[in-house]
């Protein structure tokens, strides 16, 4: 009685525990992409430009240290991934070659004449590497800005060289996702050129150092283009969104439009302060993946390190925009290979099916054992529903998402969990035919029938941490609750069993055993 009695109270406390977990179900439990709809995404990144990127800031910087350290050249040009550096006095090599120190990226490949003419090199070594930091840095920004975004239990996953699988469930508007996800999110500022004509930068083009955006303007309610402004800008950002700190929506006082604020660190707020101290009266351009959002003239010096961005914003869009920021900018642009949209009714249809093929699975087998084991397949009808029982309330403590295949490891499971109470009746069967008691019997059929039922469990739930490992998305729903439904089967069919057949032989003298 003792046994019985631990044994009881364990049971009892892993079945409250489970129900505690299981409610409510649409609370602990996550749906995934195929049971409740949402986007399907497979990206590419274009990491090769951000090795130009790369490239290019080290082109500008160079430019403005050599100008500051009165480094005279007679040429400074970039061609492809080298850049070109001639200087104007040969009394410049040291202080050159001091300053080129900062830049270990860049490879020395020649040193001719006097004055000399450098040629630096981005080495291909160096430029894999940045492309696949460039595409892990990728995964972690969508990431951040997903968590922002508020979706709930999102797989990201990178494939192969250069893509990244995308999942989000319950998404209700798949294409405002994917322009969050898309956007690079690189912030500039940049001088308007008030010399320059931008009709005949557009005729012609925009003049050496200059670069020609536009500032559109969209319909409210449409969201379509309505305008087009050029706008001639510097070539070289005078500040970029590297020193972000934070980016939030506030609303303006004047006719209550949203628009977005953000904030720099120590050195963008010092930047900033100098950037608008020699610049009053001109026009600074706030450009964000190429496009002109607003320009406003500098009519004071800005300390602190604040700015807005306008640009006649809904609150969706305003909202979007700082999400975009604070997460950081896309290290290199993302193409969009594959897109699979999912609607919420086939989820719910695959959501009906599936509980339909659990119930009609459970109700068969519960038939079977009833009529062939008779008060003993009842004795496994009881564990099949706490097998269950502890496999939803499992899910509920993981939050775990369940997936159709999920769906297809519950069914699988029922079919194990009835498989281990097979072994154990069948070797009973076998031990009173030889005439042992019952009480015998059951010890013996247990005994025997353990081994082998641990050994098909084990292999089974090796297989499934397998899936669980390598597998992605479904497949990963799949292992989830195959692991857990073998672990809940051999407590069931072993313990809980057990625990029944021991508790009957204590209140009678049972002398033949009805399987």
């Amino acid at each position: 009685m003792k046994g019985l009695s631990w044994r009881g109270a364990v049971i009892a406390a892993v079945v409250l525990v489970a129900a505690y977990f299981m409610v409510p179900p649409k609370e602990r439990i996550n749906l995934g992409l195929d049971l409740q709809g949402g986007i399907h995404l497979v990206l590419e990144v274009q990491a090769e430009k951000a090795v130009t990127a790369k490239i290019d800031r080290y082109f500008g910087e160079l430019k403005d240290r050599l100008v500051a350290g009165d480094v005279r050249t007679r040429s400074l040009r970039r061609e492809g991934r080298q850049v070109v550096v001639a200087l104007h006095r040969d009394s410049d090599r040291a202080k050159f070659t001091t300053l080129m120190g900062d830049y270990p990226d860049l490879a020395l490949q020649s040193s001719e004449g006097t004055p000399p003419t450098y040629v630096y090199s981005y080495p291909a070594e160096v430029a894999r590497q940045t492309m696949d930091q460039a595409i892990v840095q990728a995964l972690e920004t969508i990431r951040n800005r997903i968590d922002q975004f508020g979706v709930r239990e999102p797989t990201l996953q990178r494939q192969g060289a250069r893509r990244i699988i995308i999942q989000l469930p319950g998404v209700k508007d798949p294409s405002r996702a994917k322009a969050l996800i898309g956007k690079t999110a690189l912030l500039e500022f940049k001088m308007v050129d008030p010399q320059a004509n931008p009709a005949e930068a557009e005729k012609s083009g925009a003049p050496e150092g200059l670069q020609l955006l536009y500032r559109i303007a969209r319909d409210k309610l449409t969201g379509e283009v309505v305008s087009r402004t050029p706008v001639v800008v510097k070539k070289e950002s005078s500040l970029t969104g590297d020193n972000l700190t934070n980016a939030r929506v506030e609303i303006g006082d004047r006719f209550s439009e949203p628009y977005v604020t953000v904030s720099f660190d120590s050195v963008g707020a010092s930047a900033f302060d100098r950037i608008t101290a020699a610049n009053v009266g001109r026009q600074l351009a706030i450009v964000l993946d190429g496009v002109v959002y607003s320009a406003p003239v500098i009519q004071e010096r800005i300390s602190g390190g604040r700015a807005q961005i306008t640009g006649g914003f809904t609150m969706e869009e305003a909202r979007d925009l700082a999400i975009a920021l604070r997460a950081g900018a896309l290290p290199a642009p993302v193409e969009v290979l594959e897109e699979r949209n999912v609607g919420p009714s086939l989820g719910a249809d695959s959501v009906r099916q599936g509980v339909v093929s659990i119930i009609v699975g459970f109700l068969l087998v519960m038939l079977f054992m009833a009529v062939y084991y008779r008060w003993s397949g009842s004795v496994a009808v009881l564990a099949l529903l706490m097998n269950l029982l502890l496999l939803v309330g499992a899910l509920g403590f993981f939050e775990a998402t369940l997936t159709l295949p999920g769906i297809a490891g519950v069914v699988l499971t029922v079919g194990m969990a009835v498989d281990a109470n097979v072994l154990i009746f069948e070797r009973i069967r076998e031990e009173v035919r030889l005439g042992k008691t019952v009480r015998s019997a059951i010890d013996s059929g247990y005994g025997k029938a353990f081994f082998t039922i641990l050994d098909a469990n084990v292999t089974t739930l090796i297989a499934a941490l397998v899936l669980l490992q390598f597998g992605t998305g479904p497949i990963k729903g799949f292992a989830i609750t195959l692991s857990i439904g073998i672990i809940a089967s051999m407590f069931t069919a072993i313990f809980v069993t057990r625990f029944v057949y021991d508790l009957a032989l204590t209140r009678k003298d049972i002398r033949s055993l009805s399987i």
